[in-house]
């Protein structure tokens, strides 16, 4: 961990992983910038559990094009530089191909991009430009900064009810490759974690309910995997990873899927 206080800026941070990375993050010294979309209310909660002080709240609706440059300009305003972005926020909509009617295609595409690829994609633009500029931090391995995306184990296996989803987490996979590469010499280092089934409230629904033995079956360990290992992966790449692991993209699915 690096001697000095981090700055974090967590996407999504109102509940579930977001929440569980920015707590972790917290527990190691970081303040950090809680980004939500509506739910304020969860949010503050989140805000109230973090360790140590320093940390503020932020909002905007990551899918509408100008609110990424808005989040970074009010977080640097009122925290100072990012040291790690964490690009977590994201979003799940069932639109099968043979049962969704056109117009309703279109809209789910255009809605699922924006929020999952084209909101990241601007974030990480407006970081590597800032983190590319910076010191290099006294802890060489930790270098200017930090990207870690959250994608999915669908971006591999493929999404047969919500096929933009899993396009969108395909997306994100190859920019955070692709930024590995641009950026690595400028010692900012990009990560990708790649959970599937993780137990949030939304998957409750989902174990609860007629389906939930078959998902259950599909993973050796007997159970589906924890936010906080989610989270304990997320922190590890922004803080502890050696800098040869950027471009790594780290699958956290209990085996479950397995890609060669």
């Amino acid at each position: 961990m690096p001697s000095h206080q981090l700055l974090a800026l967590v996407t999504g941070a109102s509940r579930g992983i977001g929440r569980e990375i920015a707590q972790e993050l917290a527990s190691r010294g970081c303040r950090i910038a809680v980004h939500f979309n509506t739910d304020r209310s969860s949010a503050g909660s989140t805000l109230a559990g973090l360790a140590g002080k320093g940390h503020a709240l932020f909002s905007g609706d990551l899918a509408r094009p100008e609110a990424a440059g808005r989040l970074w300009d009010e977080v640097t305003a009122r925290l100072g530089q990012v040291d790690i972005l964490i690009n977590n926020a994201g979003i799940f909509t069932e639109h099968p191909p043979l049962t969704t009617g056109f117009p309703e295609w279109q809209a789910e595409w255009q809605r699922t991009l924006a929020a999952n690829l084209f909101g990241p994609a601007y974030l990480c633009h407006l970081a590597a430009n800032t983190m590319s500029r910076a010191q290099l931090r006294s802890e060489a391995h930790f270098g200017r900064g930090r990207i870690v995306n959250i994608s999915s184990r669908g971006a591999f296996r493929g999404e047969p009810t919500a096929p933009a989803y899993g396009a969108s987490k395909a997306g994100l996979n190859a920019l955070s490759q692709s930024l590995a590469k641009a950026l690595a010499a400028h010692s900012v280092y990009v990560f990708c974690l790649a959970p599937g089934w993780v137990e949030t409230d939304m998957a409750r629904d989902h174990l609860d309910g007629p389906e939930g033995a078959t998902i259950k079956a599909d993973h050796p360990l007997g159970r589906i995997t924890q936010m906080a290992e989610v989270a304990r992966a997320a922190v590890f790449c922004a803080l502890d990873a050696p800098a040869a692991m950027t471009g790594s993209i780290i699958d956290i699915n209990g085996a479950s899927y397995l890609r060669t």
